[in-house]
């Protein structure tokens, strides 16, 4: 009994610290930008704190929805109604953090969009541009660790959460729970190998999408920008997807719904926003669409494909799981569905983008 409450009081402990660490590091980074003018920079020396405190804020995050999914009395609740791994409770956690870095993202692009696209389309710039490329680059690449972490528990015995806070003891390293052997632990080079596409989605975005805005954009302006961060208003759709489809809810209205809103956003926000941003573009240049296209720079050209494509392949495969659940005859699945759950999962891992499994 003793030591339950010891347990019980630890855990207490550990999640207020994650909460007073992530709540700490959002207003830190809050009040490095709120007195800034619309229209200032963001030096490295504010960016560099700005980047760390995201990785902070991310990382806690994720971890403080483990926490209480796997520590409390609640979250054992919630795993024994849903019959849920440890490996299932980390991809719903993922899916969690994602949404809400969506939602920072879009409010990120609204304020871009109505400050910049309604002044000067060519050289019009908020601070919060700048502001969150700085502060979002770090989920890019706290969410390959995190998804990394996802795939070793998928794939594996191993319990790290319930030997995270203690040394496990030789017996308990080579069985786990129901003296089931643990399988070896997939190293981080076997998971590049099995999700290269959402790897490299998220490099681009979190490096050389960052280094786009903060430095080779010269002085242009960034209403562009503004509907590139607004491309991640379908993610918390494709999130609420993963976790109803991991809670075994996919037969249910909700999933249907959700499934439909999440084409329509995506469709609008992924697939039609970057030809829209080059519509406004034409105009401002005052040339017909295709010759506006033409006279882009060479790189940006190369930019908008490498964004836009992946974003009409993901398309493809929702629309397809989307037309599988409407024209399904009977409950029990076709053996064929599998593989395309397969990829539209890890579509819904991406987040930006992603951009995606988390766009």
């Amino acid at each position: 009994m003793e030591l339950t409450f010891t347990k019980a009081r630890h855990h207490r402990t550990l999640m207020c610290a994650l909460v007073a660490c992530n709540v700490g590091a959002l207003v830190i980074a809050i009040n490095l930008v709120i007195g800034l003018n619309p229209e200032d920079r963001i030096s490295v020396k504010r960016g560099a704190v700005l980047t760390a405190l995201g990785l902070v804020y991310f990382v806690t995050l994720f971890e403080l929805f483990n926490v209480a999914a796997l520590f409390t009395g609640a979250g054992a609740r919630f795993r024994h109604k849903y019959r849920l791994s440890c490996g299932e409770v980390l991809d719903i956690s993922n899916k969690l953090v994602s949404a809400v870095q969506a939602a920072f993202s879009c409010a990120t692009g609204a304020i871009v969009c109505a400050w910049s696209c309604t002044r000067d389309f060519m050289r019009s710039s908020h601070f919060m541009s700048e502001a969150y490329a700085w502060f979002g680059a770090a989920y890019f690449f706290y969410d390959i660790w995190s998804m990394y972490m996802v795939y070793v528990h998928m794939t594996t015995n191993i319990d790290y959460f319930k030997t995270k806070l203690r040394r496990p003891s030789k017996s308990e390293a080579s069985l786990s729970s129901g003296d089931a052997v643990v399988t070896k632990r997939p190293s981080f080079f076997t998971y590049c190998r099995h999700e290269p596409v959402i790897l490299m989605h998220h490099l681009f975005i979190g490096g050389f999408g960052f280094l786009f805005i903060i430095y080779l954009r010269g002085g242009l302006g960034d209403c562009a920008f503004g509907f590139v961060y607004l491309m991640e208003l379908s993610t918390p759709l494709v999130s609420l997807r993963g976790v109803l489809s991991r809670l075994g809810l996919k037969r249910s209205r909700a999933y249907v719904v959700n499934g439909l809103a999440m084409l329509l956003a995506f469709l609008a926000c992924r697939v039609l926003a970057l030809p829209y941003a080059c519509l406004l573009y034409s105009r401002a240049v005052g040339l017909p669409y295709f010759d506006a296209l033409k006279s882009l720079p060479t790189g940006c050209k190369i930019s908008i494909g490498i964004l836009l494509l992946p974003q009409l392949y993901w398309f493809y495969l929702m629309s397809v799981g989307a037309v599988k659940v409407f024209l399904r005859k009977s409950d029990k699945p076709p053996a064929g569905d599998r593989t395309s759950d397969k990829s539209a999962a890890q579509f819904s891992e991406l987040s930006a983008g992603d951009a995606d499994k988390r766009s």
